[in-house]
């Protein structure tokens, strides 16, 4: 596998991840957007409008019968947010022209159209369809309002609301009711029209390539030809950007119909040095990532506090966020217990057994990120999006040459900001 990237216009960039693993390429369109509460809505919205037609294909129906024209190909679009940005995601996956019966070019008809669909949509009376816009806000509607179902993914979302208060990254990222029901054609296409013109955009393709034709390929094509050179701003994301002011610890408690109380700690790591990050994932495996971690035996299986319990690293902003469904008489035993986790971090309370299995752990993961295209494609994205470029060995190599003093080290570097509980 070999990867390569270069700028096809300024602000706009291609990647190639030339690999023979797969009978299939993998196309990814990513325009990547700083969150903004007047905006993150309207943002939300465009691909869900783009999917549904373009101005050669006014049909999702059309759009389907070309994808089965291309032998099955697949098309797939969505939002996620990144650290402080909104990235915009498209996806078209064919067969790789290795496996096709005819010397047909699937992989310029799938670009072609994988183009048309983000940058050729399909234009009424100077605005996205009336009926299309419609059905998508409905979608939408549904969306934002049914992410109180999941009640763990719920109180995620609140502590993140609650740490971030009146910051980008506090932003839910569908947006709000009160600003979807203001959207209409005109001002929802003025906004596509500003993303397409004015922000970072990062095509990948995956597969079995040759990455100087598929760069000629891609600047000749029409769609991509009308695009101007932009600053393409994006809010840059990675250790050294995430310096942490130390507060008191927030304390929230939310009352909810539920028969399982949610339980979210929020951690601060007050370390923005370059690299670190490799360290403080360490940490989080043994902390409470992997079945052999400290939470799982000690709040889980030893003290049975809770049906769940795990922590995750969000290293764009430098956050660990500990989760945990427990029964609601248990919240101050389970904090109690949770804490003398960190405690023990911090005094070097783990084996050398402990720091093995993590980095088996991890290793084992990034192994398998490279075993499936898209998680290949995201992790190169997350690179970009960090201002870094770490191959999977070199990550390998950095996770391996942590050491049991590094861990100790962040541990003590790590405080608690918010306490979030849900219950009854």
């Amino acid at each position: 596998m070999s990867y390569i990237s270069k700028e096809l216009k300024q602000g706009i960039k291609l990647h190639c991840i030339d690999t023979k693993k797969f009978k299939t390429n993998l196309f990814a369109f990513f325009i990547t957007i700083p969150l903004s509460k007047n905006t993150v809505t309207k943002n939300a919205l465009i691909p869900a409008l783009l999917r549904q037609g373009t101005a050669n294909l006014k049909t999702q129906e059309e759009i389907n019968i070309k994808l089965e024209e291309l032998y099955g190909a697949t098309f797939d679009c969505g939002i996620d947010k990144i650290g402080d940005n909104l990235v915009l995601k498209f996806y078209m996956e064919t067969l790789n022209d290795e496996y096709v019966p005819t010397k047909e070019n699937l992989l310029e008809q799938a670009t072609n159209l994988l183009f048309d669909l983000i940058l050729n949509p399909f234009i009424e009376n100077e605005g996205f369809k009336e009926e299309y816009l419609a059905t998508e806000k409905e979608n939408m509607k549904t969306l934002i309002n049914s992410k109180i179902d999941n009640k763990d993914r719920y109180a995620f979302n609140r502590c993140i609301e609650e740490m971030y208060k009146d910051k980008p990254y506090g932003l839910y990222k569908y947006g709000t009711i009160e600003d979807l029901e203001k959207i209409g054609p005109k001002d929802l296409y003025e906004q596509y029209i500003n993303v397409i013109n004015n922000y970072k955009m990062d095509i990948f393709i995956s597969g079995n390539i040759e990455p100087n034709s598929v760069f000629e390929l891609i600047s000749k094509n029409e769609n991509i030809n009308k695009l101007q050179d932009r600053e393409g701003k994006y809010i840059l994301n990675n250790e050294q950007t995430e310096v942490k002011e130390e507060t008191e610890i927030t304390t929230l408690e939310e009352k909810m119909d539920v028969t399982q109380g949610k339980l979210i700690l929020g951690l601060d790591i007050f370390n923005n040095e370059l690299g670190a990050k490799y360290i403080t994932k360490i940490y989080n495996v043994i902390l409470g990532e992997s079945a052999t971690s400290k939470l799982f035996q000690n709040v889980r299986e030893k003290a049975s506090l809770a049906y769940t319990t795990r922590s995750n690293y969000v290293y764009q902003k430098n956050n660990i966020f500990i989760r945990c469904g427990i029964e609601i008489p248990n919240y101050e035993k389970a904090v109690e217990i949770i804490k003398e986790q960190l405690e023990d971090m911090k005094n070097g309370n783990f084996t050398d057994e402990d720091l093995v299995n993590a980095k088996k752990y991890m290793i084992s993961g990034l192994e398998t990120l490279q075993d499936e295209q898209d998680s290949e494609i995201t992790y190169y994205l997350g690179q970009e999006l960090s201002g870094t470029l770490v191959t999977f060995q070199e990550y390998m190599d950095k996770i391996n040459s942590v050491t049991k003093e590094q861990v100790q080290n962040i541990a003590n570097q790590i405080k608690i900001n918010t306490i979030y509980f849900l219950r009854n």
